[in-house]
């Protein structure tokens, strides 16, 4: 029997990289204790998602309700499974720059102490498993506002002849900048990845993401970019937008896009090794060019205001250069761009929005 073990597994990557691997017959232990319900409410409960999975895939999905801090309880489920356990996609994380900001403690060990439970019990237990870590372009800090942009009418640009135009490569440095605290929570994470990679040479990699998104994120304010705005513009909730001019530009990569990226990882792997990855060029918007998509799919204008002061550490222009995935692994493709993925948003979630 083929095993994935996925945290976070109730969550919008988790629950894609379930229903990926369940559809391919592997069988999918996942954990998942609802902590981002703690993180930032109710409306942010991802016990739909984990129920629906239960529901969908029956005997091929095993939900456990654990803290991935909890060594003890970590290590039996690794211990069950030992002989099994072929692959590990961690997604379990606190997301979120404004909420590690309040409770820096609880970022920390979730996001740090966490992976580390879970390194150890992989390199303990399961050492010739995969280990895949869903990491994120904060680790850079605030690095990217250094860029030569230019204002243009919705968005801000980088010069044509820069050589990050296309996109932000794994060369840009992580060092003497501001990375929030949730970024450096991050950034402890990444760096554990990668020298469990080296140091005991294990099969692992740290994908750091742009926007992660797609239709079954449970979006809320201080986390979900897209799912979030088009909630709002769904229901009439007011929605406020931070800094920047509205300018800002992100990358979104649809959840399977990315998942499909983990795959390919999957069957051939590699020792210690970063990716970005994100929408690129392929599937990128500004926050401004974002509710003009969501007004025209729901046929509705947002009510929404600005704030001129920007989140700390946040990024004005990311789009990653996901090139270097693509020449280690050709046959992967991005397949959904930012207006794809915000008609999947709508069409899936009309009845829980409306």
């Amino acid at each position: 029997m083929n095993i994935v073990l996925i945290t976070g597994s109730a969550g919008l990557i988790g629950s894609e990289a379930v229903s990926f691997f369940c559809e391919r017959g592997f069988v999918v232990v996942g954990i998942d204790n609802n902590m981002r319900q703690a993180f930032f409410g109710q409306d942010a409960s991802t016990e739909w998602n984990r129920d629906r999975l239960i529901h969908k895939y029956g005997d091929r999905y095993i939900h456990h309700n654990v803290d991935i801090r909890n060594h003890e309880a970590i290590s039996r489920i690794f211990q069950t499974y030992s002989k099994d356990i072929s692959l590990i996609i961690h997604t379990a994380a606190q997301p979120s720059h404004d909420w590690a900001a309040n409770e820096p403690y609880t970022d920390f060990t979730v996001n740090a102490n966490g992976t580390l439970v879970l390194l150890e019990n992989t390199r303990q237990i399961c050492p010739n498993a995969v280990f895949i870590f869903c990491s994120t372009n904060k680790v850079y800090g605030d690095t990217p506002n250094r860029l030569p942009l230019i204002e243009q009418e919705l968005r801000w640009e980088i010069e044509e002849t820069h050589p990050y135009n296309q996109g932000i490569d794994e060369n840009m440095s992580i060092d003497n900048t501001k990375h929030s605290l949730f970024g450096t929570s991050k950034v402890a994470a990444d760096v554990l990845v990668q020298e469990y990679g080296r140091y005991f040479d294990m099969k692992t990699a740290s994908f750091r993401g742009g926007c992660l998104t797609g239709p079954s994120h449970s979006g809320t304010k201080l986390h979900g970019f897209l799912s979030y705005l088009m909630k709002c513009t769904m229901a009439g909730h007011a929605y406020q937008v931070y800094g920047y001019k509205g300018k800002q530009v992100r990358d979104n990569i649809h959840s399977y896009d990315l998942v499909n990226a983990f795959y390919h990882f999957y069957q051939n792997p590699r020792v210690a090794e970063i990716y970005n990855i994100g929408g690129s060029r392929y599937s990128n918007c500004s926050m401004l060019e974002a509710i003009q998509h969501c007004e025209a799919i729901t046929e509705k204008k947002l009510d929404w205001s600005y704030i001129e002061s920007n989140r700390i550490g946040d990024h004005i222009w990311w789009v990653s250069d996901v090139s270097k995935f693509q020449n280690h692994y050709p046959e992967w493709q991005l397949t959904y761009t930012v207006p794809d993925i915000l008609k999947e948003i709508f069409s899936q979630n009309v009845n829980r929005w409306l």
